[in-house]
C-alpha cells in the first residue's frame, strides 16, 4: 500500500514538471512586429546653406574733390529716395559757376546787340553766327559748372539704410573715394547652390507660372516669417563643384534680414517612386545602416541599406531594399542573423501614420 502511494506521488509531480515545462516554452515564444518597404512619390525637404543680399546695395563715392563739409545722416539710419546725405565744400565750384554766369551773360548781351546790328544790315550773316556759337558755348559751360556744383551733395538714390562711414567730417575726399554705402532692404535676393541632379529634377516640376516655394532658416534657428520664391537661377555651373546658383526673393516689410546675413534655405524636392521606410527599423554598425530582412521561411538576414535622404521619422532608400520586401520593425536588438521568427504583419500604410512625425 505504501510503495502504491509513492508510485502514485511520483507520477503527478512527474506530470506537473511536463506541464510546466510546456508552459514555459510557450511563454517563451515571442512575436515580432514585421511592415514592408513603400515605393511612393513623397517631397522631402533639403537645407541649402544661403547668403542674404538686399535688393539694392550700392557704394556712395565721391563725385568731385574737397573737404567733407557737412554729413546729414548716421550709421543705420532710414534714408527716403532724394535725401541730402553728405556736401562737400562748393566754394571752387561756387566760384566756377558764377563766373561760368558772368561769361554766359556777357556773351548774351554781345549776341543781342549783334543780331539788331545784323536786322540792319551793319554785320555780315556769318559774324552773327560766330557770336551765336560763342554763346552757346557759354551756356554749355554754365551747365557743366552747375552739375559740377551739384555733384557737391551726395543724396539718396532710393529709399534704404545707411551703413558704416569710410569718412569723417572735414575729410579730404578725392573724386571716386568711398562715402558710405547704401542698402535697400525691402526685399531680399536670396543665393543657394543647388547640385545638378536637384536642379535637373527642379526644372522638369516647377514652371514660371508656378514658382517653387522656399522657407528661410535664420542662424538664429528660427524660420523667418515670410515665404520666398525661386525667381532666377544662374546660366553657368560651377564646374568644381558641379552645383548652379539659384536665387530666391523673400518680402522684407518689417526690415528684420540684412544685408550680408547667412542662413540656411528649405526647399521641397520632388522624388517620385520613393522608397520609404521607417528609421526606427534601421540599425547601425560603424557609421552603416542596416535592416532585418524576413524572406518567405520567416528567416531573418542581416542587410545593409544606402540612404538616400532623411526625413523625419523616415529614410529614402537609396540602395538596398525594393518594394515591398518585409522587413523587422520592433525588436531589432532580440534576433540573431539567420534566425527563425514568429511575427505579426503590419502594412506599411497603417504604419507609417502612427509614426512620431508623417508628412503625407
Amino acid at each position: 500500500m505504501r510503495n502504491n502511494l509513492i508510485f502514485i506521488s511520483l507520477c503527478v509531480l512527474l506530470c506537473n514538471a511536463g506541464c510546466t515545462s510546456h508552459k514555459e516554452e510557450k511563454e517563451e515564444e515571442v512575436k515580432f512586429l514585421v511592415t514592408s518597404s513603400l515605393k511612393k512619390d513623397t517631397l522631402i525637404t533639403r537645407d541649402y546653406v544661403c547668403q542674404i543680399h538686399a535688393i539694392q546695395h550700392i557704394e556712395l563715392r565721391a563725385l568731385e574733390k574737397g573737404y567733407l563739409e557737412k554729413i546729414y545722416v548716421d550709421e543705420g539710419q532710414s534714408v527716403k529716395k532724394g535725401d541730402l546725405m553728405f556736401k562737400i565744400m562748393p566754394l571752387i565750384y561756387n566760384a566756377e559757376l558764377q563766373k561760368a554766369q558772368a561769361e554766359a551773360d556777357f556773351v548774351e548781351i554781345e549776341y543781342q546787340n549783334t543780331k539788331q546790328l545784323s536786322e540792319k544790315n551793319v554785320v555780315s550773316p556769318n559774324e552773327l553766327a560766330m557770336v551765336k556759337a560763342k554763346l552757346d558755348k557759354a551756356k554749355a559751360e554754365l551747365s557743366l559748372a552747375q552739375i559740377h556744383l551739384q555733384f557737391t551733395e551726395i543724396r539718396a538714390p532710393f529709399n534704404g539704410i545707411m551703413d558704416h562711414f569710410q569718412v569723417r567730417l572735414g575729410s579730404l575726399v578725392n573724386e571716386g573715394d568711398l562715402l558710405s554705402t547704401l542698402s535697400d532692404n525691402s526685399e531680399m535676393w536670396v543665393y543657394f547652390n543647388v547640385p545638378e541632379l536637384e536642379y535637373l529634377n527642379y526644372k522638369t516640376q516647377v514652371t514660371e507660372e508656378n514658382l517653387q516655394k522656399v522657407n528661410l532658416l535664420m542662424a538664429n534657428n528660427q524660420l523667418f516669417k515670410y515665404s520666398g520664391k525661386v525667381t532666377a537661377i544662374e546660366a553657368d555651373f560651377n564646374n568644381e563643384t558641379g552645383n548652379i546658383a539659384f536665387r530666391a526673393t523673400f518680402r522684407n516689410p518689417e526690415r528684420l534680414l540684412r544685408h550680408g546675413e547667412t542662413g540656411n534655405i528649405q526647399m521641397g524636392i520632388p522624388l517620385n517612386n520613393a522608397i520609404i521606410i521607417p528609421q526606427k527599423a534601421t540599425y547601425e554598425v560603424l557609421e552603416k545602416k542596416y535592416v532585418f530582412v524576413v524572406d518567405n521561411n520567416d528567416v531573418v538576414h542581416s542587410r545593409e541599406i544606402i540612404i538616400a535622404s532623411e526625413m523625419p521619422d523616415l529614410y529614402i532608400i537609396k540602395d538596398g531594399l525594393k518594394e515591398g520586401e518585409k522587413i523587422l520593425l520592433e525588436g531589432i536588438r532580440k534576433v540573431k542573423d539567420n534566425e527563425k521568427i514568429i511575427y505579426n504583419y503590419e502594412d506599411p500604410k497603417s504604419v507609417l501614420p502612427k509614426l512620431k512625425v508623417y508628412v503625407e
